[in-house]
This record gives structure tokens, sequence and C-alpha cells, in this order.
């Protein structure tokens, strides 16, 4: 006997191990009734969903209320009635973050008053009015969702995507040529081809880290942060060629993308386009794939331990290379969406660091899709909500920045936010002293 356990062979100890890690906080107890799952699922499901949404919500509330005080203490009012009047001071400073805060919510969902008026008037015109702060967050989070998610799949199987920005450049490369290209085709054809070829660029970005990762161990971060300074020329090589530029102009801007190719918006007068449901549907298929699937177990079990997940029978190699492509397929898709969804052509420097805030939001959201999804609309409602706010209070547009990254630090350090609240953590028990990987 050689000792090896024979290949995709699931039994033994050693491969329970690898089963264990793989199931991580996804395992629960098998149910008790024959038809179901058992009286005491739910109970125990939902206090796993509340236990694991406590640190990323107390970040933003920490964040929150360190972001008032940074709005008190930037206000030179606030000092000069600090000397005279201090009670009226801190009056003062305290209404000043409660109009900002109230300010940057309603730039970011509306009033609901508004809503509700515009909504009994039956004007599309006021309606569409009411509605156009949730309009521009959900638009700002559509992108950020696909990013999101690409960095979650690299977590999960224990790889640090660096390169969404870059795939998310060659993608948006890939689909505004097939978007203006491809000319005479009906919209039902048009439009998939062009999204179907901006998921092929980032899957292409995505191969390239993880063939090398895979064949050579070289790692993912160094070389994904290479390719997106790869990615950024290769943006500017394009729009320096015939085939890109608009004809008679020399400026590094490409041909628009045909209506034929272009995704529709939601409501006719908002900005949020059909690129929305697309990134709910792709949470929905990560998902499935991650929790589901087969290859989503092999993803957690390499991420978790690859050691077990080897001697389980797993292709490591194999993990490695497809979740960096599916990874880059989903930042090529942010590319798409906004080619397709919000600006119709490619120009140098389009995305704002989706990608890089696609690190933090897979963090906040603990690398599930409904957690990035709820963390890329946190992040699209402060985007949006940002200029309403300045406009409005005064207050200056970083401050939206000085939230984002506060919550990042708070989520990076889970120990801090149990300190400064008090709670505690619990026990390691399981599978949780085993070795877990970023998305863990």
């Amino acid at each position: 006997m050689s000792g090896q356990p024979p290949q995709g062979s699931w039994t033994g100890p050693d491969t329970t191990v690898a089963r264990e890690a793989a199931l991580g906080d996804e395992r629960i107890e098998k149910p008790s009734s024959p038809t179901g799952r058992g009286r005491g699922w739910l109970r125990v499901d939902l206090r796993s969903v509340a236990s694991s949404l406590v640190v990323p919500v107390l970040s933003v509330v920490t964040a929150l209320i360190i972001g008032g005080f940074v709005i008190v203490l930037s206000d030179p009012d606030f000092w000069a009635m600090l000397q005279s009047d201090p009670i009226g001071a801190i009056v003062k400073g305290l209404q000043d973050v409660i109009a900002s805060y109230q300010a940057l919510l309603t730039g970011s969902i509306g009033s609901p008053t508004e809503m509700i008026s515009a909504l009994a008037s039956g004007d599309p015109k006021e309606i569409t009015a009411a509605f156009q702060p949730i309009s521009e967050t959900l638009l700002s989070a559509t992108p950020l969702i696909f990013t999101g998610l690409a960095v979650a799949v690299g977590f999960r199987a224990g790889l640090f995507n660096i390169g969404a920005e870059g795939q998310l450049y060659i993608g948006a490369i890939f689909a505004v040529y097939v978007g203006f290209s491809f000319t005479g085709l009906p919209m039902f054809i048009h439009l998939p081809l062009a999204i179907a070829a901006g998921i092929l660029g980032g899957a292409i970005w995505g191969f390239v880290p993880g063939i090398l990762k895979a064949k050579t161990g070289a790692h993912e971060v160094i070389v994904t942060i290479m390719m997106n300074y790869i990615s950024y020329q290769v943006v500017m090589l394009v729009l320096k060629t015939e085939g890109f530029q608009r004809p008679g102009r020399d400026d590094p801007i490409s041909q628009n993308v045909l209506p034929s190719a272009t995704l529709p918006p939601l409501i006719d007068g908002l900005r949020v386009h059909w690129g929305f449901i697309l990134a709910l549907v792709a949470a929905a298929v990560v998902s499935w794939l991650l929790f589901r699937s087969t290859t989503g177990f092999e993803f957690r079990a390499v991420g978790l331990n690859p050691g077990a997940a080897r001697y389980a029978g797993m292709n490591i190699s194999r993990t490695i290379v497809l979740a960096m492509v599916i990874s880059g397929g989903l930042a090529g898709l942010a590319g798409t969406v906004e080619m397709l969804g919000t600006s119709g052509k490619l120009t140098p420097g389009f995305s704002p660091g989706y990608g890089f805030d696609a690190i933090a939001i897979a963090l906040i959201g603990g690398s599930r899709p409904s957690g990035v999804v709820a963390a890329a609309i946190l992040f699209g409602a402060l985007r949006a909500g940002a200029t309403p706010m300045q406009a409005a209070t005064g207050t200056p547009i970083d401050l939206v920045v000085v939230i984002q990254a506060l919550v990042i630090m708070f989520v990076a350090a889970p120990a801090l936010v149990r300190a400064i609240w008090r709670i505690k953590s619990g026990r390691a028990t399981g599978t949780e002293v085993f070795s877990k990987g970023w998305g863990a």
C-alpha cells in the first residue's frame, strides 16, 4: 500500500480534516427531522448570521462616530466658540454632525416624504426627481458589487487578488470594442455578446497571475499589482489606435457603444440600469458556486487548508487557476457595465478605484456574496451622498474618504471593535482552530 488515498477519495481521518475545514462556518447540525432541517435550524442559522454581522455593523457605527468628531474638530467656528461658550460650541457641533449625516443620508437614498408625495402625485418628473438619489447609490454600487465578488472569490480560495482594477480595465476594453465594432446586430444578440467579451477580457487578465501562481509559485499580490499598471498602459495604447479612436479625433476617447449594446435604464429618467440586476444575479450565482457546488467546496478547502485538500485528492493548481479566472471575469464585468451602462465610451482613468475599494468591500462582507452586496451599497451610498452633503452643509467631501478608511481599519481589526464595545469573542472550537485563508 502506498499510504495515499485514491484520487478524489473523501474518506479517512485526514480527508475529514479537509472537509471540516472547507465547510467552516457554513457547517450546521444535521436536520433532526426526516422531512426538513429540524426545528433548531432557523435559530442556529439566525445566530450565525447575527454573529457574522456584529463586527461589520459596529465598525460602520464606530467610523460614523469618529467621523462626527472629525466634523466638529475641523470646524474653525467650534474652536472660536469653545473659549467663550463651551456648552454652545458642543451643541452647535452636535447640530452640525446631525445635519451633515442627514444630508448624506438624504443625498444617498432620498427623502421618504418626497418619495411618497411624488408617488401620490403621479407626475413622472416628480417621481424621477424623488428617486434620483437612490438611483445614484445603486448606480455607484453596481461595479462595486462585481469587483467585491471578484475579490471575495479569491479570498475564499486563499488568494489575494489585488488586480481587480486591472481586470476591470481589460474587461472594459473588450466590451467597448464589441459594443461599437459589431454593427447591424439586434440587441438580444449584440448586448450579450458585449457582456461575454467583457467577462472574457477580465478572465484572461486573471488567468495570467493564476497560472503563474500555480506553476511557478509567483505571489499573486505582486503579479496582480504589476498587471494593474500594465492594464493602464494597455488602455492608453488601444486608445491611440485607429480602430478605437473616434474618426477625426486625436484625444484618447473611444468610439461610442452602439445602442444595441447599451444596458437600458431600469426606469426611464433615472441613471441606474439593468447592470444592477445583473450584479444581483452574479451575486446569487457566486453564492451557489461557493456554498452549493463541488467547485466551491474545493475553493474553500484549498483556501482553508491546502495540505489537507491536496491529500484529499484535490488539484491545487487547477483550483488556483480556476479561482483567478472566475475572479477576473467578475472584475471584467465591472468594467463592462461601466462601458455599456454608464459612460458608453472608454477613457483613461474611468474607474475611481473600484478594484481597490473591492478589497474593503469583500472584507466588510465577510467574503459572502450577500455581505458583498450590502457593503457595496453602503460604499455606493457614501459616494452618492458625498456631493449633496457638501452642497447642503459645507462639510468637506473628504469626510467620506475618512469614513471609508475608518470602516476598513475597524473591519481589519475585529479585536479592537470588540474591545471598544466590550463584546466577548467566542472561544475557538472545531474548524476555527485550523489555519484559515483570506476569506475565512
